[in-house]
């Protein structure tokens, strides 16, 4: 039985497009869910919450982070770690491949 989930290249399973975002779970268990994005170039994903701590990891592209009333700048090798309840958005400013992993 594989207990085990392994992924060799992150900035591969998610293909940017050239206009708009896809997303897709590429794990979930009762604890965690990691959903791998890709934005395409200009693509925004607009101020929102999440009601669970999450983390974020730029695996490709350069983008701009919002998080709460700062903006700061990511890249390939960016973290963040969000508390619930923090606004936060994301702006691509290259094609951008990012992981998003919610803490339930």
């Amino acid at each position: 039985m594989t207990n085990y989930t392994h992924i060799l290249d992150l900035a591969n399973e998610a293909d940017p497009p050239a206009d708009g975002i896809l997303s897709r779970t590429i794990f979930q268990d009762d604890r965690v869910k990691a959903v791998i994005f890709g934005f395409g170039q200009g693509q925004e994903l607009s101020e929102h919450t999440a009601s669970k701590p999450a983390m974020l990891h730029f695996v490709k592209g350069e983008a701009a982070v919002g998080l709460g009333d700062d903006t700061k700048e990511a890249q390939a090798g960016t973290w963040v770690h969000m508390p619930a309840g923090l606004k936060h958005s994301i702006k691509a400013k290259t094609p951008v491949v990012m992981l998003l992993v919610l803490l339930k």
